[in-house]
């Protein structure tokens, strides 16, 4: 039987302004301060909450694609974080009940006792054709009839995302273990609980540490494997792992990346990283497996890339292109030459989305495994 409850309204007026001067007017739904952060679209139609505590938004603003969200409530079982990550949210509606059997609250009420404003009655259709044009930028949700001269000037002097390294924000200060099984050593950049799921699922341990983690403290513990998380921010600005992650590299523990940790990964190797116009965010984005033919429908969030294309990553000759990614053929897979390394853009594990990239967790099992056999 479902259970359901109510969300409840402000009627106050209020917009989200951009950094080019443009903005849509609209209702806010919670805490009245001003909210900056990267205005950003995603696509997804569901799971957004999910969406919205998944540190790879840390400092963005997401304005929701699908027109009505919140129809199903919240669960603490759907959390990707311990807290909703994001600076605010666009919506065209919220919806005024939620009905769900795992329901335990409603999306206003979550997101107002995190400090985490709502601004509906937008019209994000037009809002999100313009990011596809101009490109994602500085924006803050605030209350009032339009902005002031102030607003804007504590816009201009807000960070833009560009140089930052949002992941020693996001990442665990205190390591933990949890699951049997193979240990992999785990480096939280900003990491989702679902990877940690996922990886003890394919029957394996996993010790989560902090992203500064020094190369020697992992080795020391003799892990069969190496994962690299999602995280936020600049990735060329996380001076810190590059070094770190070649070292552990070539000591030919078998190492695989995701999203953050597939950039930081060619950032290793010689590869470069570029902004995006727009980013990929979303569950729909079509992934061509180069060696097959294959197309993979997967979920992406990230707003950075690694320059490169099929034939290879600038600077990285070590390195080759696994997956592009069909809309705009960037690099969405990348695999060392002669060492048992191999990341991905997108996202695997999914939560929410697709699961054509699951089987990704099998071959690092089977990569983990192949080194064990080599070495007994």
């Amino acid at each position: 039987m479902s259970e359901a409850g109510t969300e409840g309204g402000t009627n106050r007026p209020a917009f989200v302004l951009l950094e080019d001067g443009t903005w849509y007017g609209g209702t806010l739904v919670g805490p009245a301060a001003p909210a900056f952060g990267e205005v950003v679209f995603t696509t997804s139609m569901s799971g957004y909450q999910e969406t919205f505590t998944d540190p790879s938004y840390l400092g963005q603003i997401v304005v929701m694609t699908a027109p009505m969200i919140g129809n199903y409530g919240v669960t603490a079982e759907d959390d990707e974080s311990a807290r909703p990550q994001i600076s605010g949210v666009v919506v065209r509606e919220l919806s005024g009940q939620w009905s769900n059997w795992r329901g335990t609250g409603s999306l206003a009420q979550w997101l107002s006792e995190s400090g985490v404003p709502i601004l509906t009655d937008v019209d994000t259709r037009r809002l999100t054709r313009h990011i596809r044009e101009r490109g994602a930028m500085r924006g803050v949700i605030a209350p009032g009839e339009a902005p002031t001269d102030a607003l804007r000037a504590a816009l201009a002097a807000s960070p833009a995302m560009g140089g930052q390294d949002l992941a020693s924000r996001a990442t665990t200060t205190t390591g933990y273990r949890t699951g049997t099984g193979p240990l992999v050593v785990a480096y939280d950049f900003g990491m989702k609980r679902n990877i940690v799921r996922m990886l003890e699922a394919t029957g394996l341990s996993v010790e989560v540490v902090p992203a500064s983690t020094p190369a020697s403290e992992v080795l020391a513990r003799k892990p069969a494997g190496i994962f690299l998380s999602n995280g936020p921010g600049d990735p060329a600005a996380i001076d810190y792992a590059p070094g770190t992650i070649r070292e552990l590299a070539e000591s030919g523990v078998p190492m695989f990346g995701i999203c953050l940790g597939h950039q930081l990964l060619s950032l290793a190797f010689g590869g470069e990283t570029t902004k995006l116009g727009y980013g990929h965010r979303g569950g729909n984005h079509p992934v061509k497996e180069l060696a097959t033919g294959r197309v993979l429908i997967t979920t992406q969030n990230h707003g950075f890339a690694v320059k490169g294309g099929p034939d290879g990553v600038p600077g990285a000759a070590e390195l080759e292109v696994t997956h592009v990614n069909l809309n705009d053929g960037t690099v969405e897979g990348i695999r060392h030459r002669s060492l048992p390394v191999f990341a991905v853009q997108y996202h695997p594990e999914a939560a929410p989305g697709p699961h054509d990239a699951f089987p990704h967790f099998g071959e690092f099992l089977e990569a983990i495994r192949a080194r064990g056999d080599a070495s007994s």
